[in-house]
């Protein structure tokens, strides 16, 4: 049956529960460390910035978390998402591969964000939360928590870091048309944000500072609670929804992946396709080579260290095991904004210890070049952040045409880039700069972290 492109799940196929991972895991992930004590945090440490259930959520080791019926009358607005055969895009690359992609931009927000966006929306209006706040790179998080948090009549408060708030200004009139104030970050409303605004007035921003602000925000109201779009176990555990729906459309075809790819910020995208695979080869014996790719300039997986690290640059989150480049790192200003982090989530920080994933990093013009030949191919222009996944199913291509084998090769299609089309400007302009962090830039920039270490 792969002949056909596009399989699909009748809506009553759709999951009813996440997969939680850390059932499976041969190593268990750290836990996170209170920063004055170093002793791990409990519940009550939590409370101030999430509702208890998303706590039990981000501890549980229990297999399998049922999702909540209304979560997923909300979730059937897109879901199941299709996976397609891209045989157009197999054609062009001319190699020995078949290529199936999750194709998540067919949300309203136009990526895989509300995947956890309306169940975190939903477990904070069932505890009587009335305002969140919550940070956005790319601006991709931002207009998922703000389409969310509309069913649920829950103010929200984004603060959007400012290199994307200026790149993409339509992703902000997409979170004030769903009901979201937007700031540029750093901004003047916190102590955080003043405070690096002080230092650097042109400060073009980052995730860290932007959940500094966030982070800030919440605890200083305590009506107010924070959301979080990726590097958090429960994060991770609702986009799994992703590659459990993606499995159940394989049994209805004669292929399987061999390889699973994800582009990488904090990890949500990818942990929501790659985590159910990872779990066929942890329970099932199977070899499925699971790769994420990050961008050169944000190494974190590739050239980062494994150490307790701030989950953002001011020093507010509790301290977390992550693969890093350290907490005052400032990533270059790419157009892929949702993977400007300087850490990775720890249960995928842990599995690459471990070695049961690949990192890769790729250069912004071979990910735009990636993205265009995707678009011409198969229709769909991908976000800036889906093109490091297209620029790696093409090296993967390559190399199965030199080794001359047949690969099944799926990634996730994290979001389009409707909105992102001035970035695509540059690219056809020649104006895109590939960026290199340098060794003597990481050690310096992790050399702080040298007493926290988990070596």
């Amino acid at each position: 049956m792969s002949k056909f492109k596009k399989i699909n799940l009748s809506e009553q196929e759709m999951p009813e529960k996440w997969y939680n991972i850390q059932a499976d895991m041969p190593n268990k992930v750290l836990p996170p460390l209170h920063p004055l004590t170093k002793q791990p945090v409990g519940p009550d440490d939590l409370a101030p910035l999430f509702p208890m259930e998303l706590i039990k959520q981000e501890v549980s080791r229990e297999k399998w978390i049922e999702i909540p019926e209304r979560v997923q009358d909300i979730y059937k607005i897109w879901r199941p998402s299709p996976l397609i055969r891209a045989t157009n895009f197999e054609k062009m690359l001319d190699a020995p591969v078949k290529i199936y992609y999750k194709n998540e931009s067919v949300s309203p927000p136009g990526s895989h964000k509300p995947n956890t966006a309306v169940p975190q929306a939903y477990y904070n209006f069932r505890e009587g939360v009335k305002k969140l706040t919550t940070e956005t790179g790319a601006g991709q998080w931002g207009s998922a928590l703000s389409f969310a948090c509309g069913f649920f009549g829950i103010e929200l408060q984004v603060f959007m870091v400012k290199v994307s708030f200026n790149q993409k200004p339509y992703r902000k009139s997409m979170m004030n048309t769903w009901g979201a104030n937007v700031v540029a970050s750093p901004s003047n409303l916190t102590e955080s944000g003043r405070k690096i605004l002080a230092l650097d007035p042109d400060s073009p921003g980052s995730l860290g500072i932007a959940i500094s602000e966030a982070i800030e925000a919440a605890v200083m109201d305590p009506g107010t609670k924070y959301s979080l779009g990726s590097v958090l176990n429960h994060v991770l555990l609702h986009q799994t929804i992703i590659g459990l729906e993606a499995e159940k459309q394989f049994a209805k075809t004669d292929d399987y992946p061999d390889v699973v790819i994800g582009c990488f910020g904090g990890g949500s995208n990818f942990s929501g396709i790659s985590f159910p695979f990872i779990k066929e080869n942890l329970t099932q014996g199977k070899n499925i080579r699971i790769v994420a790719v990050e961008p050169e300039s944000c190494p974190k997986l590739t050239r980062g260290v494994f150490k307790y690290d701030f989950g953002d640059t001011v020093g507010l989150t509790p301290l977390i095991p992550m693969y890093t480049l350290g907490h005052n790192f400032m990533p270059p200003k790419i157009h892929a904004g949702g993977l400007r982090y300087h850490g990775a989530g720890p249960i995928v920080s842990q599995l690459l210890k471990d070695g049961l994933i690949e990192a890769t990093a790729v250069h912004q013009n071979e990910c735009f070049e990636a993205g265009v030949k995707f678009a011409r191919s198969e229709g769909i222009i991908p976000a800036p952040e889906t093109t490091h996944a297209i620029a790696q199913v093409i090296r993967e291509a390559n190399r199965a045409r030199l080794e001359g084998k047949q690969k099944t090769i799926l990634f996730n299609l994290s979001g389009h880039g409707l909105v992102d089309l001035a970035s695509y400007d540059q690219y056809f302009s020649n104006e895109l700069e590939d960026y290199s962090v340098t060794e003597d830039q990481i050690r310096q920039s992790v050399a702080g972290l040298e007493t926290l270490s988990v070596e």
